[in-house]
């Protein structure tokens, strides 16, 4: 079958015969569970969306200690939320095969940072195993539960977008039932990390179950570390910069050795001796940090060989951002394997596109938020940049940009909640506000709001509520009565969680209703005390998917002066300027009305949708 990496992945998770699945949406692992809701309906598998990674992590966690085979999935920065249990699962172990899949994110494409997590391996003391293309990740995921199982450890699959998100060929393997609870006994010294004593023990299990790996993933997987090709000339790869390796090596007519590894945690020790042993001079490619190129180095001194070592350390190969052929290229000509007149320049050159950032979806409930929140600091009688507005992670931290640049931070989950109350105890006397969606105040802003409450501080909390997790391909909220699975589930009220937390004052409004918005938001920023305003419209793309447009706008060319008052003041993409007037662009337009409400010479007329 043809199948993007996620998809893969999924069903290598179906054939190793799991039984529970959890993890929290995020760019690029989220399709996994996506994948795994569409065709597993009605199957004796647990797939559901958790409230945030570390419990996703520990829901797995629990199930595997039991003999049941479980999987958690995140992106990056989400390995960083579930450390704590993810370090301690280490030293307990699991009876059942545990694979947390880790999505890394070079570029970086939709991720704050570019977190290279195959430091978790030393970190956590885990096995790391790393793919390079949908066909090996779906056998290596296969391969980690096995691999999980033998050594009773969890591991880690460490994926890139590159690999998450490419499409291949993948050959297909036998299914094994889901392996479900089998026992549950009694072990206080395994699972209770209060005896110091037992940790201790448990570190020195851990570690002799370490050495264990490289033969047992051997065994289980025998390509999973392989030498393509000879030669002295040596290069060392894994992941998705494989790829480029191989291309580039091919296209240039290099003969090299390719150490291709999949087990990068721990260090496959016995096998990189046998591969450099005869190698006279190694590259190492390798996205993001020098981690392979600190283990090559480590085992070629210990070989007493003196082979330099070219890579990120050495500058032929950036830190930064993704790699690609023509880098590739260019570093085997920094370090004389190939002429440079063999790597041609770019042919031709073209003007650069102009810059197009992602913007808010037209009728997105979250712009009429924004604009109600600055038209009320103006209303209040304050400049823009005397009220600090602290953002967090979600389609709202797009109000960064023109026409609002409204956010004066995104730093994490629910950041901003807390970096708001440390401006406030830091002194600061003027109006704070503190802006979150409805999904990242469940996964990580209920314990800051709990913060300000408890330690009284002033300070104004605007959730920004379209009832889905709408960023990474609208995923289900703690909100929803029934999941992706069919599962029926107890919604949880927003406003009733946050009065029982003890806020000052709590409102709720519409955005679609400007007006009192507005209202709203101009007495909360001039009352004392934890305020939380609950701005809550659905997802602009969800209620077209599920309601279709009722209505359009268009303008009416001989009212329209060109003014732009509407496209500055909203910034909707469905708007665009042609010929001196502007136009609503039909196939982008839901029918909010907002352009309308901001166009001095009433040029907007309402088209009913038959």
């Amino acid at each position: 079958m043809a199948l993007m990496g996620n998809e893969a992945i999924a069903r290598g998770f179906v054939e190793a015969g799991v039984s529970v699945v959890s993890g929290y949406p995020g760019t690029p692992s989220s399709e996994v569970i996506v994948t795994l809701h569409e065709f597993g309906a009605g199957s004796e598998i647990y797939v559901e969306w958790a409230v945030n990674e570390r419990v996703a992590f520990e829901i797995a966690y629990g199930a595997a200690i039991s003999g049941a085979r479980a999987a958690v999935t995140m992106k990056a920065p989400g390995a960083s939320v579930a450390l704590d249990p993810l370090i301690s699962s280490a030293y307990g172990g699991v009876e059942g095969g545990l694979v947390v899949l880790v999505a890394d994110d070079p570029g970086p494409h939709t991720t704050q940072t570019e977190q290279d997590n195959r430091w978790l391996g030393p970190l956590a003391k885990l096995p790391v195993l790393s793919p390079s293309s949908p066909q090996e990740a779906k056998d290596l995921a296969v391969a980690a539960f096995d691999l999980s199982e033998e050594l009773k450890l969890p591991v880690i699959l460490r994926t890139t977008t590159r690999v998450n998100h490419a499409v291949g060929d993948v050959v297909l393997g036998p299914v094994r039932p889901p392996q479900r609870f089998r026992e549950f006994r009694k072990d206080i010294p395994r699972f209770v990390r209060a005896g110091m004593l037992f940790n201790l023990e448990r570190h020195r299990w851990l570690s002799s179950r370490l050495e264990l790996t490289e033969g047992v993933l051997t065994k289980l997987y025998p390509g999973a570390n392989r030498v393509e090709g000879s030669g002295e000339l040596c290069v060392v790869t894994e992941g998705a910069a494989y790829n480029y390796v191989r291309e580039v090596l091919e296209d240039l007519g290099v003969g090299a050795s390719v150490v291709k590894l999949s087990l990068l945690y721990p260090p496959p020790t016995e096998f990189l001796e046998d591969a450099l042993r005869g190698c006279r001079e190694v590259l190492v490619v390798e996205e993001l940090d020098p981690y392979l190129e600190t283990v090559v180095k480590r085992v070629l001194y210990e070989l007493g060989a003196r082979a330099p070592v070219y890579g990120k350390e050495s500058g032929h190969l950036p830190r930064e951002g993704e790699l690609s052929r023509r880098l590739v290229a260019e570093a085997l000509v920094s370090v004389g394997w190939v002429p440079k007149t063999a790597v041609s320049p770019p042919a031709g050159t073209y003007p650069s596109p102009p810059p197009r950032p992602p913007p808010m979806c037209p009728g997105c409930p979250h712009r009429n938020t924004y604009l109600a929140l600055l038209l009320a600091i103006a209303r209040a009688g304050y400049r823009r940049d005397e009220v600090p507005i602290f953002g967090d992670i979600g389609c709202y931290a797009l109000s960064f940009q023109p026409p609002f640049e409204a956010i004066w931070t995104e730093h994490s989950m629910g950041a901003s909640i807390s970096m708001a109350m440390g401006l406030k105890v830091a002194g600061y006397g003027g109006p704070v506000v503190a802006t979150i969606g409805d999904s990242t105040l469940f996964h990580a802003g209920l314990q800051p709001l709990l913060e300000a409450v408890h330690k009284r501080v002033d300070v104004l909390v605007v959730v920004l509520d379209n009832s889905v997790v709408a960023m990474t391909g609208h995923q289900s909220t703690p909100a929803w009565g029934t999941t992706e699975s069919g599962r029926r589930a107890k919604p949880i009220s927003i406003e009733e969680v946050v009065r029982a937390l003890g806020a000052d004052r709590v409102y709720v409004v519409d955005p679609y209703d400007l007006d009192l918005t507005v209202e709203v938001l101009t007495r909360a920023l001039r009352e004392p005390g934890v305020r939380v305003v609950v701005a809550r419209h659905p997802c602009a793309l969800m209620e077209v998917r599920a309601r279709g447009v009722t209505r359009r706008y268009r303008v009416v060319e001989d009212r329209c002066t060109g003014c732009l008052a509407c496209v500055r003041t909203t910034g909707c993409p469905a708007l665009y300027y042609s010929n001196g007037r502007v136009r609503v662009s039909e196939g982008d337009c839901v029918g909010c009305g907002l352009c309308a409400r901001f166009c001095p010479y009433k040029a907007f007329e309402v088209v009913e949708v038959g």
